[in-house]
């Protein structure tokens, strides 16, 4: 619970930072598509590190309690973090467009770790 709870703040204040830094600091070394592949990053950090902070909440023994299939879709979502949004924060960086066949794969960690909070919902409702 905790664990998903401190990551989910870290992501968190990571893509705060990071879309600050890339709205100043890079104004001027980003181009158009380096500025939109860096924005979908921050977004993408942000909106998985708002559900990191879900699932730490959702494994309170109030709500769903330690659901296995909880722990994997935070472990999925920090590794989908780090694969998406990193492999996109390098691409706009370097423009190496080889990285953005890195991107899917944080993509589908990503649907799996909501696949599974899916079906941790289920089971614990019946």
């Amino acid at each position: 619970m905790k664990k998903f709870i401190v990551t989910g703040a870290l992501h968190g204040f990571l893509a705060v930072a990071f879309g600050a830094f890339g709205a100043h600091a890079l104004k001027e070394v980003l181009d158009d598509y380096g500025r939109g592949v860096w924005e979908t990053a921050v977004q993408y950090q942000m909106f998985h590190a708002t559900a990191l902070l879900v699932i730490g909440l959702l494994m309170s023994p109030k709500l769903l309690g330690e659901v296995k299939k909880l722990n994997l879709a935070g472990i999925f979502f920090n590794l989908g973090i780090v694969f998406f949004s990193g492999s996109l924060y390098v691409l706009a960086i370097s423009g190496i467009k080889i990285l953005g066949a890195v991107t899917p794969i944080g993509g589908v960690l990503f649907l799996v770790g909501w696949i599974l909070i899916i079906v941790s919902a289920i089971k614990h409702t019946r």
